[in-house]
């Protein structure tokens, strides 16, 4: 296509290629010009219509504060007092931030909690998220009991269990729980106790 070939083309055809009319040139305003608004970038809850994408932010710095005086071994040996007293890994790294002052065991001792708590043999047999699940499952079953008629819950009931199923297989596939494992319902009382 020649120069003057470009006025008798129609104007938006041109400007769908970035093309100005008159002259034929490439301009970069007309570019990747969208009728359509950005869509959310932000995942939405698997059973909810939630799109938050609040969190903490961990700092830049992978060292531990100059302020901070405490050694990688004292910091091991109160992660294994805390587990032995039954507290979950979360427990325990909201009171090293909280009492102790220590933000992240990563940057002092090198090693995650979890990964503490299993070389001493310390570390919960059912991860701890399946865990909290198998317990909302129990409350809800329990509510049920007292409260038949009770729809919503029964639905709720329905979608808690859906998460227990798939985080299970997930758990199975990286070798984190026995293959053997399976979750029921009549059973799951005792896991949580």
């Amino acid at each position: 296509m020649d120069k003057g070939n470009y006025k008798t083309l129609p104007t938006p055809f041109l400007l769908s290629l970035g093309l100005h009319r008159d002259t034929g040139e490439l301009r970069l305003t007309d570019c990747n010009r969208s009728s359509k608004p950005p869509k959310s970038v932000a995942m939405g809850r698997m059973h909810s219509k939630g799109k938050g994408i609040s969190a903490s932010a961990l700092p830049y710095k992978r060292t531990p504060p100059s302020w901070l005086k405490i050694s990688p071994q004292d910091v091991d040996d109160n992660i294994c007092k805390f587990a032995k007293k039954g507290l979950t890994p979360s427990q325990i790294g909201v009171i090293l931030r909280d009492s102790h002052g220590i933000a992240q065991v990563r940057a002092v001792t090198g090693n995650q909690i979890l990964r503490i708590l299993k070389a001493h043999g310390l570390a919960p047999e059912i991860p701890e998220d399946l865990y909290h699940l198998i317990k909302k499952a129990v409350a809800i079953r329990k509510h049920l009991e007292r409260n038949r008629k009770d729809k919503d819950s029964k639905f709720r009931l329905i979608l808690v269990e859906s998460r227990i199923h798939r985080l299970a297989r997930y758990y199975k596939k990286t070798k984190k729980l026995a293959p053997v494992w399976k979750y029921e319902s009549s059973t799951a009382s005792t896991l949580v106790a």
